[in-house]
């Protein structure tokens, strides 16, 4: 599977999605619209823009990363767990993956071990012989992350802003994984 990081497409989803929530919504509140349901609706994105960019994770030395901390750099969260045979399958290609960028400081892997397992995660790492450093969240992580299965990787743009978001495992060896974050380490 291609992934594509197109500006437009994101631009029609993000419309579309617009549409359908605004249609769900109206089905839900009937005719009415009142200023308070307006204000309620603005308050609920506000909140969820400021989780995201409060999602924290700690490192092995206990030390905390927020995602606002990494606004500047595309970050690739993968989200798993040593127990999941799709989240074990797609590591070696992870790690290739992030080799290919290994001296770039504009793009940042968060491993993310959802068990909060941090000694089995890092064994793990060491035995498979892979450079990737393991995190464990630090509170809730939103939905719009995590949903519910994993792995899941997301992809957050120099903005902060999530670009993509894959559930289930990949090849991450593809090249067009690597010419899309790329394409967004290279924008503004």
């Amino acid at each position: 599977m291609k992934i594509q990081f197109n500006r437009k497409m994101i631009g029609m989803l993000l419309i579309a999605c617009s549409i359908t929530a605004i249609s769900c919504n109206s089905k839900t509140k009937g005719t009415q619209n009142s200023k308070s349901d307006e204000t309620a609706e603005d308050s609920t994105v506000a909140t969820t823009a400021i989780q995201a960019n409060e999602v924290s994770f700690k490192d092995e030395n206990g030390k905390d990363i927020t995602l606002s901390s990494l606004k500047g750099k595309v970050v690739f969260i993968n989200f798993w767990a040593t127990w999941c045979p799709p989240c074990i399958h797609e590591m070696p290609s992870i790690n290739t993956l992030k080799q290919s960028f290994k001296g770039n400081d504009d793009i940042v892997f968060l491993m993310v071990d959802v068990d909060g397992t941090m000694e089995k995660s890092k064994a793990f790492m060491t035995e498979n012989k892979y450079d990737l450093q393991v995190y464990i969240p630090n509170g809730d992580i939103p939905q719009d992350f995590l949903g519910n299965a994993i792995p899941t990787t997301v992809i957050i743009n120099k903005k902060g802003e999530m670009v993509d978001r894959m559930e289930g495992g990949r090849d991450y060896a593809d090249p067009e994984i690597a010419k899309s974050l790329n394409e967004l380490i290279q924008s503004n």
